[in-house]
């Protein structure tokens, strides 16, 4: 007799991210879900990367999207919001492209057709993390590898996709799951402030902020986030 098939938990990474960013989070949770991190090189719309979940997802799933991922995980409920049990984003956005965005990305673009990935990683990483990790060297180390896994043609559809988002927060209103947002508690670059204004929108929004945690604090503080996302997985729908 077959056992019963693990319910199917998506974790959905962010810009120049791959599996690497949910590791310890896939290991604390696989036993009891059946975790896939899908990948979003070569995409270069967020429309694109939600249509290739859902093209390898079963008819219900969960989802928790990081950062990019979480717009990823946006356009899923906003495409098929039935077909999602549980619903999770962590340090992301809502908001449609600022004025500025455009400028600052193309600076980063520029420095990574001249000099490489690893120009993006050397300004990229350090603001990301917590004050208290710009010490941690094999973190740092960790995230670099990441970020050069990918091919220059991977960030700068990455890139496009994010340039080309329209304004998510039309979603927000109509997601009927209750969601929570997860938010290291010194991420400067979706502060604890944008998920507050996130969860204004959302009828059954729930806010946790993760102590010592950046940006990246699926990496920074793995521990906490995996019991926030074990007491989610959990908690009544």
């Amino acid at each position: 007799m077959s056992s019963k098939a693990k319910p199917a938990l998506y974790l959905l990474p962010g810009l120049m991210c791959d599996a690497a960013v949910w590791q310890r989070q896939r290991e604390a949770l696989q036993d009891e879900f059946d975790v896939r991190i899908p990948l979003f090189r070569g995409f270069d719309s967020l429309a694109a990367m939600a249509e290739s979940v859902l093209r390898d997802a079963p008819p219900r799933f969960s989802v928790a999207g990081h950062s990019m991922g979480g717009r990823v995980a946006f356009e899923l409920v906003h495409r098929a919001g039935k077909r999602i049990e549980r619903f999770a984003v962590l340090d992301t956005g809502a908001h449609p492209v600022k004025p500025d965005e455009p400028a600052k990305r193309q600076l980063l673009l520029d420095a990574a057709r001249r000099k490489g990935l690893q120009a993006v990683a050397d300004a990229w990483i350090l603001p990301m993390l917590h004050p208290d990790n710009h010490g941690n060297m094999a973190l740092v180390a960790e995230i670099t590898a990441m970020i050069l896994r990918n091919s220059l043609q991977d960030y700068e559809g990455q890139v496009r996709a994010l340039l080309g988002r329209g304004d998510q927060r039309l979603y927000l209103p109509e997601i009927a799951q209750r969601t929570w947002l997860l938010c290291g508690e010194a991420d400067s670059w979706s502060p604890v402030s944008q998920h507050e204004a996130m969860a204004a929108l959302i009828p059954r929004a729930e806010l946790r902020v993760v102590p010592g945690g950046g940006h990246m604090c699926t990496m920074e503080r793995p521990k906490a986030v995996t019991n926030l996302l074990r007491e989610w997985l959990h908690a009544d729908a």
